[in-house]
C-alpha cells in the first residue's frame, strides 16, 4: 500500500522505538545536507518513510515531517527556557536533537554553476597519492541498536573548536593519502604554477578526488544533490587553477543570502503570531469557563430563593389551616413542624438561619421529631426502623463518599480529592508498618482462635491496665477487671448510651463536637444530645473562645429540665475535637463536681491523650486524680486509632469501676468484639514502652508539629484567623469573612466550593457549631499533599473574594428592593404569636400574593406532580 500520497493524520501516535528509528534516519549527514540544500524536500521524508516501512513502521512522509517538526519545537522550547521535565529529568531525545541541530554540516556554494559542495569534502593539499573513499560511521545516539544495523549507519560528528565546523570522523585507513612535502611548500608551488600559466596543465599536476557515493539509509548521496555532479567534474578536471579556485572558496565563505534572512524573519514572525494566537485562545476559553461557572452559581442562587419563598408560603398556609381547625382563635403549630424541611433537602437547614437585618430567636431543636423514622420513605422490604437506618445520613457522609469515589493519588489520580476532613494521622505509616510486621507480632496460640471472654482476652486487659496506669499517671495501679475491650470508640459510645440511658433520654455535650457521636448514640439507642452551645466571644466567665464552663452547663441543664427532657449523662472530650483544647485538672474537677451534684454519669473521651505535641502543654487524665468525686459514675474511653496512627485497626477500651456498667457493656461485646490475633498484636504494641517512648512518640510529635506549623503559616499568609492549639491533628479555622450572609446556607456553599476544587474540609455545621463560618482542617498528612491542598484552598478563597466584590453592588440593590413583609412572615414561621387572628393572617397572605408572582408560576397541579410526598402530607393535614 502506498502511503506517500496520504495526508498526515494528526491523531497517529509514535512509540519510543519508532521515534528512535526515525531519528537515526533523519540524523544522517547526507540527509541533513539534502534537507539544507533545498526548500522543497518532501521527497527526502518520503524516502525515510519507505525505509521505515521496510522495518515494519508504516508512516507517510507527511507524518515523518510533522513528527520531526514537533520534536524541533519541543527542543527549542526546552533549550530557550532552560526547562527540564517533571522530577528533574531531561527529555530523552534532547541530546540527539541538540547534536544534530547544533552541528549541521556547513554548505559551500561552488562557483561552478552554484553547485552545493560539503566543506568537509574540500581538502587543502597538493598532490594526492591515492583515492579516498567517504564512509559513514554509526552515530553515537543514546539509544539501543536498531533492528537493521546495516541500514542504520549514521556518521559520528564532532565540532572543531576553532571553526565550529563539522567533519566526518574517519577511520585511519580512510584518510587522504598526502605526499611527504609539507603544506606550506605545496601551497607555494601551487601559486607559482598558477602564475606561470595555469592553462598549461601537466599530468603531474593533476589532482584526482574520488568521492564514494555510498547510499545513506534515506537513499540520498552527494551526487543526487541539485548540481552535485559538478563536484565530480571538478575532481576529474586537471590543472592547479581549478583546484586553486576550490581552495579560495573554502577559505572565503559565501556571504549570507538576503532572501534567507527575509525567510528566517518571516518564519519567526509566523511562529510568534501562532504562539500569541494560542495564548489568546487559552484566555478566551478560561473566560468562558469562568462565565459559565458564574452563570451556574447565579442559577443556583435563584433556585434557592425560590425554594425559600415556597417554604415561607407553606408556613403561612399552615398557620391559616391551624386557625381554621381551632375555630380561628389560636394558631396551630406551623407546617414546618410537620417536617416539610425533610422533604426539601436543599432547605432543610433554613429553620436555623437568621434573616439578615432582622433578629430571629433561636428555636429549640426537637430531637424526637427530627430523628423520627416516619419522615423517610419506607421500603417494602424493610421495617420502619430499617427504612430509617437506610435513609439516615450523617452531615459528613456526602463529602466522605465523594472522596472515596475520587481519591487523590500522586501517580494514578493527581486531580483527585485531597482529604483534609477525616481525622487520621498519615505521618507514621513507616514506623507502624515496620513495628507491626516484626516477628513477635505473628504468634498464635489456640485460645486466640477460640471464643474469648467477651470483655477481651485477659492478657490484653492486663496490658491495657498497665499502659493506662503508666501514661495516665494513675496514683494506684489500675485493675484489669475494670477494663472492657470493644472494636473502636464508636462502638463504646453506642454501648454506653444503651446501658446508661433509656430511649428519648439525653446526654449533655458542648458544641462544637465530633459529629460522629450523634450517630453513635442515636442509631441503636434512640438517645438524644442536649447541646451546650459555645461561641467564639470572650465574655463573662469565658477567658478564651469556645470555653466550656460550669455556668453554661448549669444553664443548659435547667433549660432541658424545664422543657421536660431527662438528662442522664455528661460527655467530655479531652483533648477536644475539633477545638484542640486541653482541659486543665482543675477544670476537670469542676466538671466532675457538677455531674456529681446532679447525679449525672460522666463519659470522658481521651482518645487524643498521646497526641499533645507541644511540650509547654500538659495533658492530665481523669485517671490521674487522687480522688474522683463520683467514681461509680465516671467512665474513661481510649483507643489506638489516633495516638498510634492506625485508624484501620478498630480497637477501643473502657475503664470503669462500676461493675454493673462493665457487665452491661460486656454483654454488647458479643457484637463488637476484637479478633484474637489482633488482640495479641495490640498487647505486644502496648507492652513495648521503650519503642513507644524513644522512637514512636518522639518522631510522631515532631512530625505533627512540623505539619501544623506549615498549615498555620499558610493561613497567616492568607490572613485567616484560627485557634492556636497544640493537640490533635486539626486546626479550627475562621472563614466567616468569606460568607456573604453569615448563614449556615452560605457555609455549606463554601464547603461545596472547596469540594468542587478537589479538597475536602469539615464545616462547622458538621460539628453542630452555633456560629456559621468555622471549618476544621486536618494537617497530619504528607508534605506534598499539604502543599497541593493549601494551594487549592487559596484558590477557592481568592475566587470567593472576587465573587463577593462583584456581587456587593448587586446584593445591595436586591436588599433595597426586598419587601419588608417577607421578613415579617419569615419571622412568624419561627414564633408563635398569641394575639394573631385569622383576619391578620389573610391580610398577610394577600400582601404576599401581591408582592410575588409565585402563585401564577406554581399551580396546585404542578406542585402535586413535582412534590408528591409534600402534597400528600399537606392533603392529609387538610383532611383533618
Amino acid at each position: 500500500m502506498d502511503f506517500r500520497g496520504k495526508k498526515y493524520e494528526r491523531g497517529s501516535n509514535w512509540s519510543d522505538p519508532e521515534v528512535v528509528e526515525l531519528l537515526q534516519l533523519w540524523a544522517d549527514d547526507s540527509v541533513q545536507m539534502e534537507l539544507e540544500s533545498c526548500l522543497r524536500n518532501q521527497h527526502v521524508f518520503n524516502r525515510i518513510a519507505e525505509v521505515l516501512r521496510e522495518k515494519g513502521i508504516h508512516r507517510t512522509g507527511d507524518q515523518c515531517r510533522e513528527k520531526i517538526k514537533k520534536m524541533k519545537l519541543e527542543y527549542r522550547r526546552i533549550k530557550d527556557n532552560h526547562k527540564t521535565l517533571r522530577g528533574g529529568r531531561t527529555w530523552k531525545f534532547f541530546d540527539v536533537m541538540d547534536r544534530v541541530l547544533t552541528n549541521r554540516p556547513s554548505m559551500s556554494y561552488s562557483a561552478l554553476g552554484g553547485g552545493v559542495v560539503p566543506q568537509s569534502a574540500l581538502v587543502a593539499g597538493g598532490m594526492v597519492d591515492s583515492v579516498f573513499h567517504h564512509h559513514f560511521t554509526p552515530s553515537a545516539l543514546p539509544f539501543g541498536h536498531s533492528q537493521h544495523p546495516e541500514l542504520m549507519e549514521i556518521k559520528c560528528e564532532e565540532v572543531e573548536s576553532d571553526g565550529q565546523r563539522l567533519t566526518p570522523e574517519l577511520l585511519p585507513a580512510m584518510t587522504y593519502q598526502q605526499c611527504s612535502v609539507d603544506e606550506e611548500e605545496e601551497e607555494e608551488e601551487v601559486e607559482r604554477t598558477f602564475q606561470d600559466g595555469g592553462e598549461n596543465d601537466s599530468p603531474g599536476s593533476r589532482v584526482d578526488i574520488g568521492i564514494d557515493t555510498s547510499v545513506s539509509p534515506s537513499g540520498f548521496s552527494e551526487p543526487t544533490l541539485a548540481s552535485s555532479s559538478r563536484v565530480q567534474a571538478i575532481g576529474s578536471r586537471s590543472g592547479f587553477p581549478t583546484f586553486h579556485r576550490l581552495r579560495k572558496k573554502r577559505k572565503l565563505p559565501r556571504a549570507q543570502d538576503p532572501l534567507d534572512e527575509v525567510l528566517w524573519k518571516m518564519l519567526n514572525s509566523q511562529r510568534a503570531m501562532e504562539e500569541r494566537f494560542l495564548q489568546l485562545e487559552e484566555q478566551r476559553l478560561q473566560r468562558d469557563a469562568e462565565m459559565e461557572e458564574r452563570r451556574l452559581q447565579l442559577e443556583q442562587r435563584r433556585f434557592e430563593l425560590e425554594r425559600e419563598h415556597e417554604f415561607r408560603m407553606f408556613s403561612v398556609f399552615s398557620q391559616m389551616l391551624g386557625v381554621l381547625r381551632q375555630g380561628g382563635s389560636v394558631l396551630a403549630p406551623p407546617l414546618h413542624d410537620l417536617h416539610l424541611a425533610q422533604s426539601f433537602p436543599d432547605t432543610a437547614h433554613l429553620g436555623s438561619q437568621e434573616v439578615r437585618g432582622v433578629p430571629v430567636p433561636r428555636q429549640k431543636q426537637d430531637m424526637t421529631s427530627v430523628y423520627s423514622c416516619n419522615q423517610f420513605q419506607s421500603s417494602p422490604y424493610l421495617s420502619s426502623r430499617g427504612s430509617f437506618l437506610s435513609n439516615f445520613r450523617g452531615s459528613s457522609e456526602k463529602g466522605y463518599g465523594a472522596y472515596h469515589e475520587d481519591k487523590y493519588d500522586e501517580d494514578k489520580n493527581p486531580n483527585g480529592i485531597i482529604n483534609f476532613g477525616t481525622s487520621e494521622n498519615k505521618l507514621c505509616f513507616d514506623l507502624m508498618s515496620k513495628r507491626l510486621t516484626q516477628s513477635d507480632m505473628n504468634h498464635v496460640d489456640p485460645p486466640m482462635l477460640q471464643y474469648p471472654d467477651w470483655k477481651g482476652h485477659p492478657f490484653l486487659r492486663e496490658e491495657v491496665a498497665r499502659f493506662l496506669t503508666y501514661y495516665c499517671k494513675a496514683p494506684t495501679p489500675l485493675k484489669a477487671d475494670n477494663v472492657v475491650i470493644l472494636n473502636g470508640c464508636g462502638s463504646l459510645f453506642s454501648a454506653l448510651a444503651a446501658v446508661l440511658c433509656d430511649p428519648d433520654d439525653a446526654i449533655l455535650i458542648a458544641t462544637p463536637f465530633y459529629g460522629g457521636i450523634t450517630q453513635s448514640v442515636f442509631l441503636y439507642s434512640n438517645v438524644k444530645l442536649e447541646y451546650i452551645h459555645l461561641d467564639s466571644k470572650v465574655t463573662g466567665s469565658s477567658k478564651r473562645p469556645f470555653q466550656l464552663t460550669v455556668e453554661k452547663m448549669e444553664r443548659t441543664l435547667q433549660n432541658a429540665k424545664s422543657e421536660g427532657r431527662n438528662v442522664k449523662a455528661l460527655l467530655l472530650i479531652n483533648p477536644h475535637n475539633p477545638l484542640g483544647d486541653v482541659y486543665s485538672l482543675s477544670e476537670m474537677k469542676e466538671f466532675l463536681e457538677f455531674a456529681k451534684r446532679h447525679e449525672l454519669h460522666v463519659i470522658v473521651d481521651e482518645i487524643y491523650m498521646l497526641s499533645v505535641f507541644d511540650e509547654s502543654v500538659t495533658f492530665q487524665s481523669v485517671l490521674s486524680l487522687d480522688r474522683m468525686p463520683d467514681p461509680q459514675r465516671t467512665h474513661v474511653m481510649w483507643g489506638i486509632s489516633k495516638d498510634f496512627a492506625v485508624s484501620g485497626i478498630r480497637f477501643g477500651t473502657l475503664y470503669t469501676e462500676n461493675q454493673d456498667v462493665s457487665n452491661a457493656v460486656a454483654s454488647l461485646c458479643y457484637f463488637h468484639g476484637v479478633c484474637g490475633p489482633m488482640q495479641h498484636k495490640i498487647a505486644q504494641l502496648l507492652r513495648d514502652k521503650d519503642w513507644i517512648n524513644h522512637v514512636y512518640l518522639k518522631t510522631n510529635h515532631a512530625r505533627l508539629s512540623a505539619a501544623r506549623t506549615y498549615v498555620t503559616e499558610e493561613l497567616k499568609s492568607y490572613g485567616v484567623p484560627y485557634l492556636n492549639r497544640s493537640a490533635g491533628f486539626f486546626v479550627w479555622i475562621d472563614f466567616r469573612k468569606y460568607l456573604k450572609n453569615k448563614t449556615f446556607e452560605d457555609e455549606v456553599m463554601l464547603w461545596q466550593h472547596f469540594l468542587d476544587n478537589k479538597v475536602l474540609l469539615s464545616c462547622g455545621k458538621a460539628f453542630e457549631c452555633c456560629e456559621p463560618g468555622w471549618f476544621r482542617i486536618i494537617f497530619a498528612d504528607k508534605t506534598h499533599r499539604l502543599q497541593l491542598g493549601m494551594q487549592r484552598i487559596r484558590k477557592v478563597l481568592e475566587e470567593r473574594e472576587k465573587e463577593m466584590q462583584a456581587e456587593e453592588e448587586q446584593q445591595s440593590a436586591q436588599d433595597s428592593k426586598a419587601d419588608s413583609t417577607d421578613e415579617v412572615i419569615y419571622i412568624s414561621s419561627h414564633q408563635e404569636p398569641s394575639n394573631t387572628n385569622l383576619g391578620d393572617l389573610i391580610g398577610l397572605l394577600q400582601q404576599q400574593m401581591r408582592s410575588s408572582e409565585w402563585l401564577q408560576k406554581n399551580t396546585a397541579e404542578q406542585f402535586s406532580q413535582e412534590n408528591p410526598e409534600v402534597f400528600q402530607v399537606f392533603t392529609k393535614f387538610l383532611g383533618k
